[in-house]
């Protein structure tokens, strides 16, 4: 049994990790932290992890950026491995969590999901091969409540691409004051909230008189935290250091 520590435990990734983590019967959650401090049914809540004084394998963190330092502190101080699954994260917070990662295992992808690192080798895989004679866009799709724009996951695709052109490219986020025409060393990078999408999202590879895309649509929240709770299992086998999605894909070969 894995036992979790779960950030962000009454938001709505929490609730489906809760209940996905029910379902699979190799998980229990230990404890959430949660600003809102509303009753669990199955345990407890606390605001801090420094309340919790328990033992966990994992800590799951499905929060707010704001709360990363402590969720890093108590990680490193228990030595409990960490999954870092929250969006929206500054530059900070990406030093913050690999300075972590030389004291603790730890696991951060911008999206949790496997077939999102699938779309992101075959997205390469376009670049490699389409790069130098198409023009190359992204375009994410989410629900009217997300906070960050771009999405977390189209700059996980916009740097995938990146990583195999010849020339780094320049991300454009917004071409409404511009009027010139769109230069070729540029991934122009595109926002759309609405409704309760849950997640789209399209690389486009636009060449002459052809386009190919390459798009992911999560049909539910399920996918993100199957795969949160698959990491954190993964992780607690795994020595001190920084793990990806793509370390994770690979342990299954």
């Amino acid at each position: 049994m894995v036992k979790i520590l779960l950030c962000g435990a009454l938001g709505k990734m929490g609730r489906v990790i809760t209940e996905l983590a029910s379902e699979r019967g190799e998980f229990c959650i230990a404890a959430g932290i949660d600003m809102a401090l509303a009753k669990a049914s199955d345990f407890p809540v606390f605001t801090a992890p420094a309340q919790f004084t328990g033992k966990a394998d994992a800590i799951i963190d499905f929060s707010n950026p704001s709360a990363l330092p402590g969720i890093l502190e108590y990680a490193v101080a228990s030595g409990t491995p960490a999954v870092i699954a929250t969006t929206g994260l500054t530059d900070h917070h990406k030093n913050l969590i690999r300075r972590a990662s030389e004291r603790v295992p730890v696991f951060f992808s911008a999206n949790m999901s496997l077939g999102v690192s699938l779309t992101a080798e075959l997205a390469k895989t376009a670049a490699r091969v389409l790069g130098e004679s198409c023009d190359i866009e992204i375009v994410e799709m989410h629900h009217n409540q997300k906070i960050d724009a771009p999405s977390g996951t189209a700059l996980m695709l916009a740097d995938a691409v990146s990583s195999v052109l010849a020339d780094e490219p320049e991300y454009e986020y917004n071409r409404h004051d511009k009027h010139e025409r769109r230069p070729k060393n540029e991934i122009g990078i595109h926002s759309v909230r609405g409704g309760t999408i849950v997640g789209e999202h399209d690389v486009i590879f636009a060449g002459t008189d052809e386009v190919i895309t390459i798009r992911h649509s999560a049909g539910s929240k399920r996918i993100f935290a199957s795969g949160a709770l698959r990491a954190a299992k993964w992780l607690t086998a795994q020595p001190v250091g920084l793990y990806t999605m793509d370390d994770l894909v690979r342990s299954q070969d």
